[in-house]
This record gives structure tokens, C-alpha cells and sequence, in this order.
């Protein structure tokens, strides 16, 4: 099993709880807003880190933090962009994906600073589609969060957001 743990919006701060909630992580996601290169470096010491442009953010990370990301973990395909608008498809496609590009099967996005799991007709034509919320400057009565998603035998196998302390502020089909 592969743990793929989910950052957003850390407009420049990484809180150590939220370090410590990403350690056990095989690769991290964060979905934009990152406003500090050090969160990139501390992240990418824990793990392999795909990270994607937030409206926030600036070409200071390098020419791999563009503004959409499409990596492959342990055969599961992922679609990560900062606004949630970037990261849905629909009948008309999206700017996140070219025409013929095989369609992801988790989509990750960040910007509202509120988490969010969609699944089913939701999450269409992604199996999931989440937000992590965020770790540094929560909204909508959330505490600073992040989330976590299984992969196994490339399949999710489960996905949750959590706040710092650790409980679980929302899972995968519950």
C-alpha cells in the first residue's frame, strides 16, 4: 500500500504538526498556494512532492510546479491543479487535460481552504475528487487540515482529510 498525503494553501507557512502528519507519506500533493520554496524543500525531504501553482504563488519553484500536474502514483492516475474549476472535467473537457490524455482517476485541487471528498456522480469522470482544506489559514469552521489517500494495486483504496491532531474530519464514502 502506498499513503499519498495532501497539503493546500500553506501560504507560506508549514506548521510542524502538519509535517509530522506527512512523514509516513510515499509522495506528497500540494495543490498551490505554497508562498515559500523552503515548504518545497522541507516536503521533498520526506518525500517525492508534485506541487502545482497557486494564484498566490509565483515561477520560483522551478520549472516542474507549473500550473497543472499529472502524476502517476502506483499506477493511479491523478489530475492536481489549485482552483477546483481547473481540476473538474466536463462534457467539454478541460484546460487541465489534452484531448486523448487518458482521464484521471483522483482529482486534487486547494483554493477554497475548506476540504472536500467527492465521489461517485460528484467526482465524474474521476472516481474521487478532493481538497485537502488548508494547513496554515482554514475557513468555513474547519481547523487546519490536510488528507491522505490509499493507494493499493492501482486503485484508491481509501481517502480522508484530517485536522492536525488527527481526527478525521471527513472520509471517503461516509
Amino acid at each position: 500500500m502506498k499513503l499519498v498525503g495532501l497539503i493546500s494553501d500553506t501560504h507560506g507557512r508549514l506548521p510542524d504538526a502538519a509535517l509530522g502528519a506527512l512523514a509516513y507519506c510515499n509522495h506528497i500533493i500540494h495543490a498551490g498556494d505554497i508562498c515559500d520554496s523552503g515548504i518545497l524543500r522541507e516536503l521533498q525531504i520526506m518525500a517525492p512532492t508534485t506541487a502545482v501553482l497557486g494564484n498566490n504563488d509565483y515561477d520560483e519553484y522551478g520549472k516542474n510546479v507549473t500550473r497543472f500536474a499529472h502524476p502517476v502514483i502506483d499506477g493511479v492516475r491523478f489530475l492536481v491543479a489549485h482552483y477546483p474549476n481547473d481540476a473538474r472535467i466536463g462534457f467539454n473537457g478541460s484546460r487541465a487535460i489534452a484531448p486523448g490524455d487518458p482521464l484521471p482517476q483522483v482529482c486534487v485541487h486547494g483554493h477554497t481552504h475548506i476540504p472536500e471528498i467527492l465521489t461517485g456522480r460528484d467526482a465524474y469522470p474521476a472516481s474521487l475528487f478532493i481538497c485537502p482544506g488548508s494547513c496554515s489559514r482554514p475557513r468555513g469552521g474547519f481547523p487546519a487540515s490536510v488528507g491522505f489517500i490509499e493507494l493499493e494495486a492501482g486503485r484508491v483504496r481509501a481517502a480522508r482529510v484530517e485536522s492536525l491532531d488527527g481526527e478525521v474530519l471527513m472520509e471517503m464514502g461516509k
